[in-house]
């Protein structure tokens, strides 16, 4: 009909207040969605998957022919690039992957394997604004970030949970943070996934999430050091991700499950608290003048994660990383709930990557 306005959808309205990535490894799915997304994130099961899918076999055989004398993981990571390459002109910024898992307390391993990573960007002509590797957040290999930083390569510290890795991945240098805004057991159990009405306020994780915000705003006021740019992620819900605009972070990591709603979903500014949402900044960072919600506020105050909370945030004056991490070690280790839920991440992502490591093993050896 002539002159109907067509209903954006959510996916739409969110990705005006807060950057949308796709957390997902297949170009078409990518080029399906009604947005470009900024940036391709993923990790050690977004891999396997593209593995295991029948239309990557004859990338993996020629990739094994080539690299069968140089192992296993020389192998998976050119493949991981190469993944990545088919995607990246369908997103305009990043493309991120994942050290391995196996070593996240190896400091020397988590180097060499980032650096590996650089390199075949390189060989596949992906320059270095274009990629990031993903460092678990453990004191010893957030510890190696301030030299790849120095090297130009960008890191995003993973699976971080609390203030002190918060503030040991500003000290590292990186240039993003991911959050998991539910635990790893919750995908697997939903009956450990807080399913509230208004995620912003109701959700556990959005106080230690405002927190961090909170610090890095100071520190950028204080330092006026760039901190990193905080990319919430493990969304169950698209009202979980909707929630993301209000709360202020950077961006938003999306799941291909959550996606698919937002896109299927009719804007309605009424159906969720908070929408309203103020536009996202053109460039975003801790230079403009965003603050936390009037609503929220509150949050900067509590953690209903710990029962008997002493209101206490992480000193921002420790070195985390000196010493192969040791401090921030100490810090993750007094913290039930960033030891548990970073416990949880690296199984997950070391046992994915076993399943990896047996599939191209098999691959070398038919070639």
């Amino acid at each position: 009909m002539v002159g109907a306005t067509i209903t954006p959808s959510w996916l739409e309205r969110l990705e005006e207040q807060v950057n949308v990535d796709v957390d997902w490894m297949d170009p078409a799915f990518i080029q399906s969605l009604p947005i470009t997304p900024h940036d391709m994130t993923s990790n050690q099961v977004h891999v396997h998957a593209q593995l295991e899918n029948p239309i990557n076999r004859e990338l993996i055989a020629k990739v094994a022919r080539e690299y069968k004398d140089r192992g296993w993981l020389a192998t998976y990571t050119r493949i991981a690039v190469l993944l990545c390459k088919r995607s990246i002109d369908y997103i305009s910024g990043r493309v991120l992957l994942q050290v391995s898992p196996s070593e996240a307390y190896n400091g020397e391993k988590v180097l060499e394997h980032a650096r590996l990573y650089a390199k075949e960007f390189e060989s596949a002509g992906i320059s270095k604004d274009r990629f990031c590797i993903k460092i678990p957040s453990t004191g010893p290999a957030l510890s190696v970030c301030p030299i790849l930083q120095a090297e130009g390569i960008q890191t995003l510290g993973t699976a971080c949970f609390s203030i002190a890795q918060a503030i040991a991945a500003s000290q590292a240098g990186c240039l993003f943070i991911s959050p998991y805004f539910n635990e790893i057991r919750a995908n697997l159990d939903l009956t450990l996934w807080p399913n509230v009405e208004d995620p912003a306020t109701q959700h556990p994780f959005s106080a230690r999430l405002i927190q961090m915000l909170e610090t890095y705003r100071r520190l950028y006021k204080e330092t006026g050091k760039q901190q990193p740019l905080i990319k919430n992620a493990n969304f169950i819900s698209a009202k979980e991700a909707l929630a993301q605009g209000e709360i202020g972070v950077h961006s938003a990591t999306v799941s291909k499950e959550v996606l698919e709603e937002l896109s299927k979903l009719p804007y309605n500014d009424t159906c969720l608290p908070g929408s309203g949402s103020a536009p996202k900044p053109q460039y975003p960072g801790y230079h403009n003048t965003m603050t936390t919600p009037k609503r929220l506020q509150y949050l900067a105050r509590i953690d209903p994660l710990v029962s008997d909370w002493d209101g206490k945030l992480a000193s921002t004056d420790i070195d985390y990383l000196g010493n192969n991490g040791a401090a921030l070690e100490d810090a993750i280790k007094a913290d039930p709930i960033a030891t548990a839920r970073l416990n949880d991440a690296l199984q997950l992502f070391v046992k994915v990557e076993n399943k990896s490591k047996v599939l191209i093993e098999k691959a070398i050896l038919e070639v």
